[in-house]
């Protein structure tokens, strides 16, 4: 037996340190009592959890068959209405967002000052829910698709922004360094050296988003926003279940046809 061998006989091998392991086993019994404390606050009625399958299989019984009629007569409509919101508030973050995915991108804006004013918009669109800027805006432009569309925008902002801002901080300097050596103005050097690059990711992320879209702005009407969601709050005060039953397989399908759609657009631009 070698050296090595005796000096490395009788070590325990361990795969955490012994810092890696208090961090863990602290981590485990911080989300333990979270758990415990959302049990105890959330106030959760046993009567009720009982009899949630029977209540839920009643439900359903109660969604079929189908009012096929009531979607010629209300659900059509609002449907389209549904696409258009989302389609333009889509192209309005779109146009928003863009110059603030320059702004906040470090190759394009040497500024930390106005780096920071952009990541501080993105965080601030992001961290409020669509629902919540549907019911602002419709405080702001009253019930219809006008305050669906500025809510979807305002909420896509963040997320359009911020992919498309690490998108121009990943493109090859190398273009864009052999035009401002020959002079080119700024817009040749958008046009000629980071466009290119980053076309793919623009036309993937705005599809992206448009799927998003698709689901967010299905359930605004429920605040008034327009849009599909204000059939599905009208039959469900009434306690229509037949119609309830056909908006959501209707809202399940659409959101199923867009997903490969935009699925299949994104693989062929990729």
């Amino acid at each position: 037996m070698s050296p090595s061998d005796l000096s490395l006989e009788g070590r325990k091998w361990e795969r955490f340190t012994p810092t890696e392991r208090f961090a863990r086993t602290a981590i485990y019994l911080i989300t333990a009592m979270a758990v415990i404390w959302s049990l105890r606050t959330i106030d959760i009625i046993p009567e009720f959890l009982y009899d949630a399958p029977e209540q839920t299989a009643d439900l359903f019984k109660r969604m079929w068959p189908f009012d096929w009629a009531f979607y010629p007569a209300a659900i059509h409509s609002a449907l389209i209405e549904t696409f258009h919101i989302a389609t333009l508030g889509t192209i309005l973050a779109i146009v928003m967002a863009l110059p603030l995915s320059f702004l906040a991108a470090r190759n394009f804006t040497k500024n930390p000052i106005l780096r920071w004013l952009a990541q501080f918009i993105f965080v601030s669109s992001r961290s409020v829910n669509s629902l919540i800027w549907a019911l602002l805006f419709v405080a702001v432009f009253g019930p219809g698709a006008l305050a669906g569309v500025f809510s979807i925008a305002v909420r896509s902002i963040g997320f359009v922004g911020k992919l498309f801002g690490e998108a121009l901080e990943e493109a090859r300097p190398g273009p864009i360094e052999a035009l401002e050596a020959t002079g080119a103005p700024r817009s040749m050097i958008l046009a000629k050296g980071y466009w290119p690059q980053v076309e793919p990711a623009f036309w993937s992320i705005a599809l992206l988003r448009w799927d998003i879209n698709i689901r967010e702005s299905a359930v605004l009407g429920l605040v008034g926003a327009g849009g599909i969601g204000v059939a599905l709050d009208a039959a469900l005060n009434n306690l229509y279940w037949d119609q309830v039953g056909l908006i959501l397989a209707v809202i399940f399908t659409v959101v199923v046809i867009t997903e490969i759609v935009t699925s299949y657009l994104r693989s062929r631009i990729l």
